[in-house]
């Protein structure tokens, strides 16, 4: 039983880390990106969660001759929300981990 000392350490490093990645995915739900697109025209802001919490439309960009170019822009706003929400939840998982190349574990990330 020389190697039980280490399990034990091993499971509790476990427990530590596992306690710590529900923080930060708590913590990841109150942080929040913006994506935009047409210049700014459509802004989509997202939390951490992938969540998108508000849409800001400039009326500039309010055409109804030109419906199709509004719902692109809003599109793509939401696509750079989204792709910054991911990013700044793999950035913060990432300091969790120092780099350590884990696998794709469902319901992390």
């Amino acid at each position: 039983m020389k190697n039980m000392p280490n399990m034990n350490n091993l499971m509790k490093q476990a427990q530590q880390l596992q306690s710590r990645m529900a923080k930060i995915q708590e913590e990841l739900g109150s942080k929040t990106v913006e994506g935009s697109a047409g210049g700014g025209m459509v802004t989509v802001v997202a939390n951490g969660h992938q969540e998108i919490q508000s849409i800001n439309i400039d009326p500039e960009v309010v055409d109804p001759e030109d419906i199709e170019m509004l719902q692109d822009l809003i599109l793509a706003a939401v696509n750079d929300s989204i792709a910054r929400a991911k990013k700044m939840s793999a950035d913060e998982m990432g300091k969790l981990t120092g780099g350590m190349n884990l696998p794709n574990i469902p319901g992390l990330m």
